[in-house]
């Protein structure tokens, strides 16, 4: 059996998110209608990271799974029932919208519930040592999701709902959500804000979704004081800002905290031609930033890890992403040949900016005692 498990399901690529937009605006006025729906979190991107996976024979050396639909009572360990009513209600109905930039079509409680579920699967299998570690291609995403709100395509808290779950069946004392999504993992911050019990840490661009916030202050409350982690790295930061943040604040946070396991939210929305933010990361920093979170589960968590899809949205970029992350998961290197890499390593920021950049995350880690 192979030691890297990937979870997907077909009809989670059937979610419609709503009527028609243009990358997230709703058409109207001046804004004109799009092939399609015309909304970026489309399920292209996603069905492509699952053909390369396929096409290359990668999928030959993993543990390929679906999962069941999450059931209500897991989802309602984080999302009132009210919530769910509502949704599943408009679902039926043909579509509507429970927040702000989420809105979704008929069936699409279901499939939540699907994507949901693989997540929880994902979770599940690597904890009872069924697998080393596991990839859930999750679809609709869940980190921007509030216990109350959708928000940001974002319509159940797929990772939340799988820490709540594992923490119920298996009683997990600590885990480690390391959230590389370029938008900030504001839903999952909500959900585990005032806990001690989950460590919760985002990079994200700055001021970019949702718009305005940074939040390297936001350090947590009450007994969450100090759990929840914050990394706004500037525009355009490149590779460098990254790899600066994981040595400087994420992988020292990760050695304090000690997870039993640890999850990943992986949106691939960092590369850089997405059209939905602008820190030019290429496929090679996701393997880079997989291979160091796989190195700290090993370290700490007895090797758990789980990498949970988030957003990413650059349908050409987001396959090669994609497939070097899981590439890592397996220890095993295809035979694909990734066009975008040397091409990104040519357009990173200079010098001037790097020290700029090093000089904010210092100041970030020393807010943590880092």
């Amino acid at each position: 059996m192979s030691k890297t498990a990937f979870f997907h399901d077909e009809r989670t690529f059937w979610h419609v998110p709503g009527g028609l937009h243009a990358l997230f605006l709703p058409v109207g006025g001046w804004v004109q209608p799009m092939a399609g729906s015309g909304m970026a979190e489309s399920p292209d991107s996603k069905r492509r990271i699952l053909s390369l996976i396929q096409a290359s024979g990668l999928a030959d050396k993993l543990d390929m799974r679906g999962a069941p639909m999450a059931s209500e009572e897991d989802i309602a360990r984080i999302h009132p029932r009210s919530y769910l009513q509502e949704f599943k209600r408009l679902s039926d109905a043909g579509g509507g919208e429970l927040g702000d930039t989420a809105p979704f079509g008929p069936g699409s409680y279901e499939i939540a519930r699907l994507s949901t579920g693989l997540a929880v699967a994902a979770v599940d299998a690597v904890w009872r040592g069924e697998v080393d570690n596991a990839f859930a291609l999750t679809r609709p995403p869940g980190h921007h999701c509030l216990a109350d709100k959708a928000m940001g395509f974002c319509l159940f808290s797929n990772i939340g709902i799988a820490i709540e779950s594992a923490k119920a069946r298996h009683g997990i004392e600590r885990i480690a959500v390391v959230d590389w999504d370029v938008h900030h993992g504001n839903g999952t911050q909500s959900i585990f804000y005032e806990r001690k019990d989950v460590l919760t840490i985002s990079l994200h661009q700055e001021n970019c979704f949702p718009p305005g916030y940074s939040g390297a202050e936001d350090r947590g409350q009450g007994e969450g004081e100090g759990f929840n982690i914050n990394i706004p790295l500037q525009p355009g930061g490149g590779h460098e800002s990254y790899v600066y943040a994981f040595e400087r604040i994420v992988l020292p946070a990760l050695a304090r905290f000690r997870p039993q396991l640890i999850i990943v939210a992986s949106g691939l929305d960092a590369n850089g031609v997405d059209p939905l933010a602008r820190m030019q990361l290429h496929p090679e920093s996701f393997r880079w930033m997989t291979r160091q979170v796989k190195a700290a589960a090993a370290q700490h968590a007895a090797g758990k890890l789980v990498v949970v899809h988030e957003g990413g949205y650059a349908e050409a970029c987001v396959p090669f992403c994609g497939l070097a992350v899981v590439e890592e998961l397996a220890d095993h290197r295809t035979e694909v040949a990734d066009p975008f890499s040397d091409f990104f390593g040519l357009q990173q920021p200079g010098a001037r900016f790097m020290a700029l950049q090093r000089q904010l995350i210092d100041e970030m880690a020393a807010l943590h005692g880092l």
